[in-house]
């Protein structure tokens, strides 16, 4: 940022999680921008490298209304004070919120700080299966409500229509820009923002079904202060900045040094994406540990014992421990536990355990589902990333620029193919 590291930046970025935020880093990215990746509001003097796009990454989809919209204006602040041209608030392809929020709430908050006209509203990402039709988000081939979603523990997601759902968070109209539109071009996408902010309208749905209609509209979002959506809608961003001259053309590195060391896997998610990830794992030979909540409650597992069974075994392989359940399952032991409950004993076990890993000698650690790679960003005290090579659409390989000599991949719990945790050992040199 200028006032500490003399960057040029250009976007900034706020992610309402830290899976979301290496998600959006990597489109970022891979479009040439250089990218960097802080944990939390970056403080007061604190120096980053040279980056043309900022990522904020918080804890935010989650917590309580009043505190996720006083973290995203912090981050916002200190975004606007380092020079930043444009904010993107990014949010989860799946639209992951609670009927209170909190996507409605810290865009509306965003958006009166900013002085912002019409914000879109777009969570596609074509190359992972979110598209919008209508105005409805599709996961795959079925509405977001018929998708695994539905059954999500902590944000599940009972409709499909972004227009309801953004309407029952938001203050203000939220109008639609249909396929029809996009694919006439981004002169008839901004002429029809034209027509909606005059009838008073403050968000926009825009339907995306393909790359080529997140690259439209991102030409079409150019001069908009405030844009909300998923990594997919950052596509466009960065041909805006050439555009006007303010972006070179950049190759993209195809791996990443990676420092010596053991490697190993968390995981807590249980999505369904994930826990076929984890059966390729097993089946691969990869030594596997299930973390009980029950069993950390009760003392029979901690961190010092998860930490112990890892760095005992064979260091050939990567190791895994995981929490992993499904629906059933989860649903039963927060049944037990109570839902928040469940899930910060597993996060707190999890950041401890992390640090006690590095102190073991583990330096190359994949991380699966958004609240668990933030407990472990904040177990290991990470500050800064720098952005990697792509494993899959959406989760890139990153590298700790302040903090542990380490590298580490957030996976959201949906995004990667079965052999994720297998294939992505061979992008670091």
């Amino acid at each position: 940022m200028k006032p500490n590291g003399g960057t040029t930046m250009l976007l900034g970025v706020i992610a309402d999680d830290m899976t979301g935020a290496t998600d959006v880093a990597l489109m970022l990215n891979r479009s040439g921008m250089r990218t960097v990746q802080t944990i939390g509001v970056p403080r007061p003097g604190q120096a980053l490298p040279e980056a043309d796009a900022v990522v904020v990454a918080l804890k935010s989809r989650t917590n309580p209304v009043a505190e996720a919209v006083a973290d995203s204006l912090a981050a916002c602040e200190a975004l606007l004070a380092a020079g930043a041209r444009q904010i993107l608030f990014k949010y989860c392809s799946t639209f992951d919120s609670t009927a209170q929020g909190n996507i409605g709430p810290v865009a509306d908050a965003l958006a009166q700080r900013l002085g912002a006209g019409l914000a879109i509203v777009c969570p596609a990402f074509p190359a992972n299966g979110r598209s919008i039709y209508q105005g409805y988000l599709f996961v795959g081939a079925v509405p977001l409500h018929e998708s695994s979603m539905k059954d999500h523990p902590l944000t599940p997601m009972r409709d499909s229509s972004l227009i309801r759902l953004m309407g029952a968070q938001a203050n203000g109209g939220v109008g639609l820009v249909d396929y029809a539109t996009v694919l006439a071009g981004a002169d008839a996408v901004k002429a029809r923002f034209g027509a909606l902010t005059d009838q008073g309208v403050r968000y926009v749905v825009t339907d995306a079904l393909t790359n080529a209609d997140l690259m439209v509209l991102g030409e079409a979002v150019a001069d908009h202060k405030l844009l909300t959506g998923g990594s997919g809608i950052a596509m466009g961003l960065p041909q805006n900045f050439r555009r006007a001259g303010l972006l070179p053309e950049r190759e993209i590195a195809a791996s990443l040094a990676a420092p010596k060391g053991r490697a190993g896997i968390i995981s807590g998610s249980c999505s369904t994406a994930t826990r076929g990830q984890i059966a390729k794992a097993i089946e691969a030979g990869y030594p596997a540990l299930k973390v009980d909540p029950m069993a950390l409650v009760s003392g029979a597992q901690d961190a010092a014992g998860l930490a112990a069974w890892a760095l005992a075994q064979a260091a050939e392989t990567p190791f895994l421990l995981y929490s992993s359940d499904d629906p059933a399952e989860v649903a039963a032991i927060q049944d037990k536990l109570g839902r928040e409950r469940a899930g910060e004993t597993v996060e707190h076990a999890f950041a401890q355990t992390a640090a006690l890993l590095a102190e073991g000698g583990v330096s190359r650690l994949l991380v699966a589902g958004g609240e668990t790679s933030g407990a472990v960003v904040q177990g290991l005290g990470i500050g800064l990333l720098e952005i990697g090579p792509e494993i899959d659409p959406g989760v890139p390989w990153t590298r700790v620029a302040q903090g542990r000599d380490m590298v580490i991949a957030l996976k959201s719990g949906n995004f990667g193919a079965p052999d994720f945790f297998l294939k992505a050992w061979a992008l670091l040199r």
